[in-house]
């Protein structure tokens, strides 16, 4: 290289030191611009410092991970979706599509790496609450894996985003000449299920180790793919089990803020807003949780679906509603029990359920903005709890149910605030601060991949992530939790990671799901102490460093 390069050798501390001085001066510049400019710059300087050099993108990505996560995933990632046929400029990851039906299994050794631990994979039908972006959704899985190389310390070279191209039914994307993807509408049925059982054997051939992560299916498929696969491949559903997983440590949290122990969640009154596949993942895993606690029978899991109360977009849900969603009729209140809480019936509004129910929680994963109306947060105020708990948990930031600053202003200083995209905190005067806790899937999908991964299980429990998310819960102190701060700061994610990762790994040893990995066996793990294994996944996470060159 003599010649080729100026002479001075920079440490890796100053190229961060200039990467950030160009990035700070990118902030300023754009500052006053349009916000979706400014987040668009912000990103093509990120991903351009990806493309040239990965091991210090990682670095600057660790480092900075509360100023850049809401850059390279949400709120940011959604408007690069939106834009990815215009933004492209090479190619990450790989792309399978409805054409490539008998092909799979020899495409997947296209790809260069011998050893994939980690894959994401989207059909981007539902990418976000932004619906359908076809192709372009390819943005969820890169930006998924950026969190699990910078959370979990996943090695780079051995993760692998996938989008499944099976068409899109968007018709400006079908219309525009830049689309990347198949210009057709969607593979509906037993097409559709055949391209995703291809793709899955095709990988599990070649990488039978790997963890495969489902982002963003639209809700029809999301339940059907998870029970069709869950059995026998090692994988998980982030909308359904991620997204529920942090929502289940936000009301572990919301508990414990009002002084009263874990296990009084059995009693909370329970208002859900959004019936898609993030928000019966919730019902679903909080309803076992809590089942759980009560013994686990039948007496139990019908004493528990008493605390839920579910509104979609066409009010409550009851048994009397008509063709009502599978998934959603477990869910569904008896009519007759909901005409004696105050005149509640098949498809009472938002407000009505409030106003008669008098939520303990309110959470909404609905994809609707500003459905937690100003008379519906006003409502809150008549919560029989002291300390009643609104999560807007809806991304992007446009979609979520309401603003941090309307529930502390309409409802009270008093209330627990948790949201999907993040907030600022808010100043209620007089030195007083509404603490702003973002219940991102960040927390936990990374530790749910890397837990499962270094013990070799053979499947992903309902169990583990269970863990994982009493783990989350219980990670803040009680003096933070009394404040209102129930998730933990960003910055903080690798040593979450490790220990929802811990969690995991732990509970996949008590089901005895596992198998070992590289050199270890499962009797190595089932004898290890706990010290042992506490040192054992902080080993298992790649950190970004410079590697020498030797001559030879």
């Amino acid at each position: 290289m003599r010649g080729l390069l100026p002479p001075r050798v920079m440490t890796l501390q100053q190229q961060i030191d200039r990467f950030m001085d160009d990035f700070r001066s990118l902030e300023h510049n754009t500052k006053d611009g349009p916000s979706d400019t400014a987040a668009l710059a912000k990103w093509r300087i990120l991903n351009r410092l990806h493309d040239r050099n990965e091991t210090l993108y990682y670095k600057i990505l660790i480092d900075n991970i509360k100023d850049f996560a809401p850059i390279i995933y949400t709120p940011t990632v959604g408007l690069v979706c939106q834009n990815y046929s215009g933004l492209f400029r090479r190619p990450r990851g790989m792309y399978f599509c409805a054409s490539d039906r008998g092909e799979m299994i020899s495409m997947v050794y296209n790809w260069p790496a011998e050893r994939v631990d980690m894959i994401v994979v989207t059909d981007g039908s539902r990418i976000l609450g932004l619906g359908d972006l076809g192709v372009q959704g390819i943005g969820i899985p890169i930006g998924k894996l950026d969190l699990y190389v910078a959370a979990a310390g996943i090695n780079p070279q051995r993760v692998l985003p996938v989008m499944m191209d099976v068409g899109t039914n968007n018709q400006k994307l079908l219309e525009n000449p830049l689309y990347l993807g198949l210009q057709q509408n969607r593979l509906e049925g037993e097409e559709y299920l055949a391209v995703i059982d291809e793709f899955m054997e095709a990988v599990f051939l070649r990488w039978p180790d790997v963890i495969v992560q489902f982002e963003d299916f639209q809700t029809k498929w999301a339940f059907k793919l998870l029970q069709r696969y869950r059995n026998d491949y090692r994988m998980f559903n982030d909308d359904v089990q991620g997204t529920a997983g942090v929502a289940l440590a936000g009301l572990f949290g919301a508990v414990r803020a009002q002084g009263r122990p874990i296990s009084d969640i059995v009693t909370q009154k329970i208002v859900i807003v959004g019936a898609g596949s993030a928000g019966i993942g919730v019902l679903n895993m909080a309803q076992k949780a809590m089942s759980n606690m009560l013994g686990n029978t039948a007496a139990a899991t019908a004493q528990v679906g008493r605390q839920f109360w579910l509104v979609d977009k066409m009010g409550l849900v009851t048994k009397s509603r008509k063709n009502i969603d599978p998934d959603a009729s477990p869910f569904a209140r008896d009519i007759e029990e909901s005409s004696v809480e105050g005149g509640l019936q098949e498809g009472s509004s938002l407000l009505e359920v409030v106003k008669s129910v008098k939520p303990d929680i309110l959470l909404g994963l609905s994809g609707v903005g500003g459905i937690f109306s100003k008379e519906v947060l006003e409502a809150m105020q008549n919560s029989t709890c002291k300390r009643p708990a609104i999560f807007p948990m809806s991304n992007p930031t446009k979609n979520a149910e309401c603003t941090a600053e309307e529930a502390f202003k309409y409802v009270g200083d008093h209330i627990i605030f948790a949201s999907g995209s993040p907030f600022e905190d808010v100043d209620l005067g007089d030195g007083k601060v509404g603490h702003v806790n973002q219940g991102n899937n960040m927390y936990l999908f990374p530790g749910i991949g890397l837990g499962s991964l270094i013990c070799g299980a053979r499947v992903i429990t309902d169990g583990m992530i269970n863990a994982g998310a009493e783990r989350l819960a219980s990670y803040m102190n009680e003096e933070c939790v009394q404040q209102g701060i129930i998730y933990p700061p960003i910055s903080s994610i690798r040593d979450i990671t490790k220990e929802v990762a811990l969690a995991v790994m732990n509970a996949a040893i008590a089901e005895d799901v596992i198998q070992g990995f590289r050199d270890l066996t499962p009797r190595d793990l089932h004898q290890m102490s706990e010290d042992q294994k506490e040192t054992y996944v902080a080993q298992s996470m790649w950190s970004p460093n410079y590697c020498p060159l030797v001559y030879c």
